[in-house]
């Protein structure tokens, strides 16, 4: 668990990991769930999804994953809006990148339904304007160092900055990040 803002029913980061041949019963995601394979294969009735797929299943929406080979997936649930009504796939391995605001970045949009989920490719010694959040910013680092003044985060890390925080982002080393921007309002 990364995060947490709830009791039972809650607003939450994690990382997951199914053992093989894990699989949990049919259920509703009330306010949906975005989810990116980090490793292994990940299932549902309607597919397998390997390492590099991204999903956000829209809110109401239900299904029954499983995992037989076991995987590890980053997933945030309820945190979704009212113009995400159709569900998404993105295999990140395939899709196309396009270029970023500064040379040396490359970003690949994950939703087409409002606004959200983006992959961002930083080439090594890509250093960003300094920026304010509106509505805030996550971020887990797929694979890299990814840097700001106010540290270094290696592969696996996850930074949450609130409403309206400023950084100067950098990457010595390059990296690929999930960025999620615009949801911590409230």
């Amino acid at each position: 668990m990364l995060d947490r803002m709830g009791d039972e029913v809650a607003k939450a980061t994690s990382i997951v990991r199914y053992k093989p041949g894990s699989k949990f019963q049919m259920h509703t995601h009330e306010f949906g769930e975005e989810i990116f394979v980090l490793d292994g294969v990940f299932s549902d009735e309607t597919g397998d999804y390997p390492a590099g797929t991204y999903m956000m299943n829209p809110p109401g929406s239900s299904h029954a994953p499983f995992s037989q080979s076991g995987c590890t997936l980053f997933v945030k649930l309820r945190h979704l809006g009212p113009d995400q009504v159709e569900r998404e796939i993105v295999n990140t391995k395939t899709a196309p990148w396009f270029q970023g605001m500064v040379p040396g970045l490359n970003v690949m949009p994950l939703m087409t339904q409002g606004s959200g989920s983006t992959l961002v490719r930083w080439a090594p010694q890509t250093y960003f304007n300094p920026h304010k959040h509106y509505g805030g910013e996550e971020i887990f680092v797929v694979d890299g160092v990814f840097e700001d003044e106010h540290g270094r985060y290696p592969a696996g890390s996850w930074i949450r900055s609130p409403h309206m925080s400023l950084h100067q982002p950098f990457s010595k080393e390059g990296c690929t990040i999930f960025v999620k921007t615009g949801h911590l309002l409230g």
